[in-house]
């Protein structure tokens, strides 16, 4: 039973990071039907930019501010870079190709991939980065937290799984209860006809680019706070926040979410109860299986094709 919980944890802190990648391929997708392969390599670039705001702020064994304000700091400086970020790849990478036909935006977007991944190697080589949280507050955030059974729930733990689900229903409150959240919505209905209604479809593109590059840093800060980062991390996880996407319906935020806790699920029990070596290949066999039966996803819907 203890077993069951401590992989039931797993599965949702790993589900909620997978979640948070998703909402970006969705968010982008709905708009465009655009398939942004770079997204993953954005996730990427955010874990990097918050490691660098944690050697700025002191780092975990030393830091400036309080362990809440230093991880609020980080986070806040992974969304800002990887929102500045998805601005640049939309405006030179994807607006120019938006007429062309749909391989070349496509092509355009693993193009944009290669070229993140490369640059980074490049500029902070292949070694992996660690962001030490054992360290923060002596441990605090580790020891700390509620015993379920025997098993130790980890203050750390509650800190990623709470903030993602509370970006998610931010998230979900812009796009469902505001303005700009209808815009996005009439944009991903009829582009042509929502600027003929007076909409500035450029600026609603590229706020989706914003939200979802900045969802991806955020989601970039709560994977390394886990787990050493490094150049090669955003590739693997950027096929599997798309593998999220498509199992929940892609373009719908719920959906996301669904998708997400699920993968993070079958990982997490897959490599409990068989061997860490079966889990990516699970997940695949998710994907295939969802594609075979479901294609639209659990809250998507068919595409109905006029005649």
């Amino acid at each position: 039973m203890d077993t069951f919980i401590q992989l039931t944890i797993n599965g949702f802190t790993l589900g909620s990071v997978y979640a948070l990648i998703a909402l970006g391929y969705s968010l982008v997708y709905g708009i465009l039907k655009l398939l942004n392969f770079a997204h993953g390599d954005v996730f990427m670039v955010g874990s990097f930019i918050g490691f660098g705001a944690l050697q700025l702020l002191g780092g975990s064994t030393a830091p400036k501010v309080p362990t809440w304000l230093l991880l609020v700091l980080i986070t806040l400086a992974a969304m800002a870079g990887c929102a500045l970020l998805g601005v640049v790849i939309e405006r030179f990478a994807y607006r120019p190709l938006r007429n062309a036909p749909r391989i070349a935006p496509l092509i355009s977007a693993l193009g944009v991939s290669f070229f993140l991944a490369y640059s980074m190697q490049l500029m902070f080589g292949s070694e992996q980065r660690d962001y030490d949280a054992f360290s923060l507050s002596g441990g605090a955030l580790f020891f700390n937290g509620f015993d379920i059974g025997n098993v130790r729930v980890p203050l750390l733990r509650i800190v990623i799984v709470a903030s993602a689900f509370a970006l998610m229903i931010v998230l979900w409150l812009l796009v469902t209860r505001t303005r700009t959240g209808k815009a996005m919505r009439a944009t991903s209905y009829d582009r042509e006809a929502a600027a003929m209604m007076g909409i500035d479809v450029d600026r609603v593109i590229v706020f989706a680019f914003v939200l979802g590059s900045a969802l991806a840093g955020a989601a970039g800060v709560m994977f390394a706070l886990r787990a050493p980062t490094d150049v090669a991390i955003g590739f693997l996880a950027g096929l599997k926040g798309f593998t999220a996407a498509v199992i929940g319906g892609i373009g719908s935020i719920p959906g996301a979410m669904a998708g997400g806790l699920i993968l993070g699920f079958a990982e997490a029990f897959t490599q409990g109860y068989i061997s860490t070596r079966w889990s990516d290949l699970l997940v695949f066999v998710i994907l295939i299986a969802f594609m075979l039966v479901r294609p639209q996803g659990l809250f998507g819907k068919p595409d109905i094709k006029k005649v």
